[in-house]
């Protein structure tokens, strides 16, 4: 039976119907345009919350029960569900404040609003309003920051719980050149920490994520504790900030006099490792790419925010050239939004800037596949491919007059994924699937 998409979705058995992209190779390691492999008429099959099957759907849907439910979209195209590795939820309601570069942004308008979440029904009702908007967005998968506040993480956990979401997140850590209600040593914060790990870490499709906020607002004794704590509860994560401006790595060169670069006061603080995810990593030296190499640290891509701050371009070719892991980010305090799809856009132009050409395929890498892999879930997520995690976004290439008019005269698929990520945004998520059930449907 088939139907179009407008009743609530039952939890067994069921497909979707449509064009999809899925990869060939990763298209940063081999040729970018041979990378998509398209499926013009695709059935991808989940149950349980899994993709089950996967492929084309007249070879396909023999092989499933005649009464599975079948969504279809032939003028939409299905992908992964995309993957933000870089996220500060506290953060969604000052998103497009004027005028700041990076640091004295954090001490006008950063640290202010986050002072109020303080108040754990502010904190509930901003979380679940982020969480909302990452599926409107068509994420499925995010690696958040939360506040100082042990009740923040709360509050996102509960409700990403509610939703059947896969959400890394932790509070921040502090204990230096923040405002006094916003810090903790580790005396506080590392047994805070601690509670949220036990009472949330793999609790579901939750996982927990140690979070230095980054190196300048902790002092050695904090970040050595926090490396204590990751060696302490294995599969946990590690998220912090690493070389966003010119000016912040100065000021890391002042406090921590004694390390040889900004990532080596994470590697001494054994905060550097498989599962660990550096945002923004703008200003990088060689040395850099080869200490994130070597430690397998993962990096999140925030172009949106590092053109609005104006912290620097993004070497996303030269990174992934060094084998780092490299996935997308909107950030979305500095970021002008959550989507995926102008995060996208803007990852675009600032690989021109650089003199370099963003190609869709690689686009999606880092929206879907990189992301996961900077995370280390690779296995779960960022694939179409039975026996991964049946997350899920159906794209609407038509969704406005602009698009269609695009769109309908698109070369091929590459070409109608460049116009989503260029013209696109939330209006063209149509529909976002969560552990093989409907999410988000937009009206």
């Amino acid at each position: 039976m088939e139907r179009r998409l407008t009743q609530p979705t039952p939890a067994p058995g069921l497909g979707l119907r449509g064009p999809a992209l899925t990869f060939r190779h990763d298209p940063f390691r081999g040729e970018a345009d041979t990378a998509l492999v398209h499926w013009p008429d695709a059935l991808v099959v989940m149950r349980g919350g899994k993709i089950t099957g996967f492929g084309d759907h007249a070879a396909e849907r023999p092989r499933h029960p005649d009464d599975l439910v079948v969504h279809h979209h032939p003028d939409g195209l299905i992908l992964p569900g995309f993957v933000d590795a870089h996220v500060h939820y506290p953060q969604l309601e000052m998103a497009g404040s004027f005028g700041e570069t990076l640091l004295d942004w954090l001490r006008r308008y950063t640290f202010p609003t986050e002072a109020r979440f303080a108040d754990p029904a502010h904190a509930a009702r901003v979380a679940k309003t982020f969480l909302a908007a990452l599926l409107r967005a068509g994420t499925t998968t995010a690696l958040v920051y939360c506040t100082v506040h042990e009740h923040s993480a709360d509050a996102l956990f509960a409700e990403a719980e509610r939703l059947g979401m896969r959400i890394a997140a932790g509070k921040v850590l502090m204990d230096r050149n923040a405002p006094a209600e916003l810090l903790d040593g580790p005396d506080h914060g590392i047994p805070a920490t601690q509670r949220l790990i036990d009472r949330w870490h793999g609790r579901g499709r939750l996982l927990y994520a140690i979070t230095p906020r980054f190196a300048p607002a902790c002092s050695d004794e904090a970040l050595c504790a926090a490396g204590r704590l990751w060696c302490d509860n294995p599969g946990t994560l590690v998220q912090t900030h690493l070389c966003e401006t010119e000016a912040e790595i100065a000021w890391v060169r002042e406090l921590f006099p004694a390390a040889a670069s900004y990532l080596d006061v994470y590697r001494a603080a054994g905060l550097a490792g498989p599962g660990a995810v550096m945002g923004h990593a703008v200003h990088v030296t060689e040395g850099d790419l080869s200490g994130l190499r070597e430690t397998g640290c993962g990096v999140a891509h925030c172009p949106s925010s590092n053109l609005f701050l104006g912290s620097g371009l993004f070497p996303a070719h030269a990174m992934a050239a060094a084998g780092v892991r490299v996935g997308l980010g909107s950030d979305v305090g500095a970021g002008t939004g959550l989507s995926t799809l102008r995060t996208l856009g803007d990852a675009y132009k600032v690989a021109r800037l650089r003199g370099a050409r963003l190609h869709p395929a690689q686009a999606l890498w880092l929206a879907t596949r990189g992301g996961a892999e900077a995370m280390r879930l690779e296995d779960r997520i960022g694939t179409l491919a039975p026996g991964m995690e049946a997350d899920l976004v159906v794209l609407d290439p038509a969704a406005t007059p602009e698009l269609a008019l695009r769109t309908e005269g698109a070369r091929d698929p590459a070409d109608r994924l460049f116009a989503l990520m260029a013209l696109g945004d939330e209006r063209a998520v149509r529909a976002t699937y969560l552990a093989g059930r409907l999410a988000y449907e937009r009206k």
